[in-house]
């Protein structure tokens, strides 16, 4: 059975060494975030990952989720239990605002706890992720009656919460949909039509369910401009708080799916169920969008958390598994054999995947600063510059971080050989489990679109230019330090190899949108690897300063080779990359549709 062990120390490291998070004790709830209380919300969150969650992993993917006749789901062995213990300990609400009852602690230290919690369990994990996304789209959107009446017990997870978008004939092009809502005298609406795809949609965790639901006003426009946001309980809800008569909402059935077994994937049926009107009318998809965008940043918390995971279990096979001699003699002569970690091709693989997790971590808790700044800052023009650099970067890190964190799984899983896919060590389940965050909340190649077709060019670029002004001053400032010149001088070339790739899409886009629709993937990765780069510059000056101050460490080495083995053996992809997209579209397009 595979292990788990939440990497703490290295969070602490990132929060308080590299981006300083006591710096911003300006911004509400940053105070109360002291160095003590992080430090013991993150060691409480590892000691609930390690010991009630990772053993019932395996336990919920062999079991799966049963659907019983009457439409009622009941979850695996133990999983009630555990979030029993969720609900006390209050992890759902750790930076919803005290008023609903809330922490109002930085959402920055949810990003960190929710990683401890996908690693250790990605499909129970899942069920407070999406609560935590539905409760983020009421804040923003939903009227005060709304908001009173269903955020403190989704605060609290005695409710969960759900989002239904998908319909069988449409996923992406939400133009399609026809899922109705017809307004009754009363204000509310009734909501017809099915939903597929449903994740944590009917379950036994938690008393009632709030579903936020995109559906077409009767007589609304056409395509996107004519959807509307609904909640609709599984249960209504009184004037008092209390629970009212079932909905007209049910399970139809449980998707049967590659992974994630102990999810309830439903496909969801509403039959004239009531539903109250979240926002404006014909206004849904923004509001929507507030939770897509905490599920994107999530997703790509689940691809770090899964390659995480999977890289300590191969690691640790690696030192224990006895087969061959090392190529410059054997290293433990005492032994039949040597363990597999001697062998460079076993170590380019565990570096290769090191490499990737610890810039990841960073990259994602640096972005979920930018959201707390973004929502919590006085000055309006931080707060726009936070929210440019997270509309920009949210499709790069949902997509780079899913792609190679489900790779990084396969790379693991690879270590094990044989055993790796025997389902006893756990390696096959990380990869199984790791598929779908490439999928969902918009698929990979959808978000490399969103990169290159909406974000580059909104503001006039302002984005971009921000973010390459940024990494371009910093590789300045820092390129006259001689201990920062490994790190910088790559990272320059990567940064240059960004900027040409930009150049040559606005020349070469524009007139003919298939050559930026053939590059979107490489430059979404090029992206990536640079933002992945320029953590690894943060995380090396930081290392370097830590070390002088208290002694060159282990751990502070370790960081620095494996930042040198990103800039030597990683970064130098954006040379691929940018090949690839200055080939433009010809021989991708020019075959006919029926030679496939």
């Amino acid at each position: 059975m595979p292990t788990y062990k939440a990497p703490v120390d290295d969070t602490l490291f990132l929060l308080n060494d590299v981006f300083h998070l006591d710096r911003y004790g300006n911004l509400p709830g940053f105070g109360d975030a002291s160095p003590d209380v992080v430090e013991a919300v993150l060691r409480e969150a590892a000691k609930f990952s390690e010991e009630v969650l990772t053993p019932l992993n395996r336990v919920g993917d062999k079991e799966g989720c049963t659907r019983h006749p009457d439409g009622s789901v009941a979850t695996p062995t133990g999983f009630k239990d555990a979030f029993k213990q969720m609900v006390e300990g209050g992890w759902i609400g750790i930076s919803v605002p005290a008023e609903f009852g809330g922490q109002d602690l930085p959402a920055t230290l949810t990003v960190a706890v929710n990683e401890m919690l996908c690693s250790a369990n990605m499909a129970f994990a899942m069920y407070p992720g999406l609560t935590q996304g539905a409760i983020a789209a009421l804040l923003a959107h939903a009227s005060p009656e709304l908001k009173k009446k269903y955020l403190p017990k989704m605060v609290t997870g005695e409710w969960t919460g759900t989002m239904n978008l998908t319909e069988p004939h449409c996923g992406t092009d939400l133009g399609l949909l026809r899922t109705k809502a017809v307004k009754q005298a009363d204000g509310s609406y009734q909501i017809t039509g099915t939903k597929i795809f449903i994740s944590a949609g009917e379950h036994d965790l938690a008393s009632n369910i709030v579903h936020l639901v995109l559906a077409r006003i009767e007589g609304a426009p056409a395509g996107t401009k004519g959807i509307s946001l609904f909640v609709v309980p599984k249960l209504t809800v009184k004037d008092d708080g209390s629970l009212g008569a079932p909905n007209g909402v049910s399970c139809g059935s449980i998707e049967e799916k590659m992974g994630i077994h102990a999810n309830s994937t439903c496909v969801m049926n509403y039959d004239g169920a009531a539903g109250w009107l979240v926002g404006q009318e014909n206004r849904g998809l923004p509001a929507m969008f507030t939770m897509m965008n905490e599920a994107r940043l999530g997703v790509a918390v689940q691809g770090l958390a899964l390659s995480e995971v999977a890289y300590q279990n191969a690691a640790i096979y690696a030192k224990e598994r006895l087969q061959g001699r090392a190529l410059s003699g054997a290293k433990y002569p005492d032994k039949a054999a040597d363990p597999i970690i001697v062998h460079p091709d076993v170590r380019r693989t565990l570096m290769t995947i090191r490499a990737f997790n610890e810039a990841a971590r960073a990259l994602v808790l640096w972005t979920a600063l930018k959201g707390d700044i973004a929502r919590r800052s006085e000055d309006g023009k931080e707060r726009q510059s936070a929210d440019d650099y997270m509309g920009l970067l949210t499709p790069v890190v949902k997509g780079v971080l899913t792609d190679s964190g489900f790779a990084n799984t396969v790379m693991a899983q690879q270590v094990f050989g044989g055993h790796g896919y025997i389902a006893e060590h756990g390696m096959e389940q990380f990869v199984r489990d790791a598929r779908i965050a490439m999928i969902y909340e918009g698929a990979n190649g959808i978000q490399a679109l969103d990169l290159v077709g909406r974000k580059l060019g909104k503001d006039g670029g302002r984005a971009l230019m921000a973010f390459i002004n940024e990494v371009g001053g910093f590789i300045k400032e820092k390129s006259a330090d001689d201990g920062m010149k490994p790190y910088v001088t790559p990272l320059g070339v990567a940064l240059g190899h960004l900027q040409q790739a930009s150049m040559w899409f606005m020349q070469n886009a524009m007139a003919k949108p298939d050559n930026a629709g053939a590059g979107a993937t490489d430059y979404m990765h090029m992206f990536g690897l640079v933002a992945l780069g320029y953590m690894w510059c943060r995380i090396a000056e930081a290392a370097i300063a830590h070390a002088k101050t208290n002694g060159a460490g282990h751990r502070m080495s370790a960081k620095l080779t494996t930042a040198r083995f990103f800039m030597e053996r990683m970064l130098p992809e954006t040379a691929a990359h940018f090949a690839r997209i200055q080939s433009g579209a010809g021989s991708t397009m020019e075959l006919p549709d029926e030679a496939f």
